[in-house]
């Protein structure tokens, strides 16, 4: 029976492509650097941090990285954070499978100091059993080595877990450690990025994932 539902944050429980824009974008100048004027943030939402600067700054170097990433997080934890927006219908989707016995966690690559305080500032705390994401030297950037530690962490049955998530990386670490998947639709993973993932399931709203999950209970 499914009892333990595993959410990404970004694309999935909010919408932070403001504050990741801006963020990114001041880290890049910092380093005198060009903000590419066609870049998407969206299109950087969801891997870690690290390798979406590799991308940017087209190089490996980790010294360079590491100050992208350190300038990145100057203007991210006092106000990027909050740059941020819930998703209609989330606040319905989290109450109601809570009502329902189900224990809901946060699973994100995004450090957990920041994961905990968005999740506070936008009140979805009281639903969550518990809040999972990297640490800032690096750990569990690999998503599916973040869903095997809980697993181990809490003794949780795989059958009876799911993922739910807007990019590939969330479907591919889910089936990693043979858990159920659902890819949504409404995130920053283009439609087509989540069908070629081929999740267990597909929803294109919060009310969907909520009668989803019911579903297969």
């Amino acid at each position: 029976m499914l009892s333990n539902v595993f959410f990404d944050l970004d694309g999935t429980l909010t919408d932070p492509e403001e504050g990741i824009a801006k963020c990114l974008r001041y880290s890049l100048e910092r380093l005198g650097r060009l903000y590419p004027g066609e870049l998407e943030a969206k299109d950087f939402i969801g891997p870690p941090l690290r390798s979406t600067f590799e991308k940017l700054l087209c190089s490996d170097e980790k010294p360079l990285i590491e100050k992208a990433v350190s300038l990145y997080r100057e203007r991210f934890s006092t106000v990027g954070l909050f740059e941020n927006a819930v998703y209609p219908g989330i606040e319905d989707l989290l109450s109601t499978l809570y009502k329902n016995s189900f224990r809901l966690y946060i699973v994100t690559t995004k450090p957990k100091i920041y994961a905990d305080r968005i999740i506070e500032y936008f009140r979805l705390a009281r639903w969550f059993s518990d809040i999972f994401g990297t640490e800032l030297d690096g750990r569990f950037d690999n998503k599916a080595e973040l869903i095997e530690f809980i697993l181990a962490h809490l003794k949780l049955a795989p059958e009876e877990t799911v993922m739910v998530g807007d990019r590939r990386e969330d479907i591919v670490a889910g089936k990693a450690n043979r858990i159920k998947t659902v890819g949504v639709t409404y995130g920053f993973g283009s439609e087509q990025e989540i069908i070629d993932s081929t999740p267990d399931y597909v929803c294109s709203s919060p009310p969907e994932i909520r009668e989803t999950i019911m579903s297969i209970r």
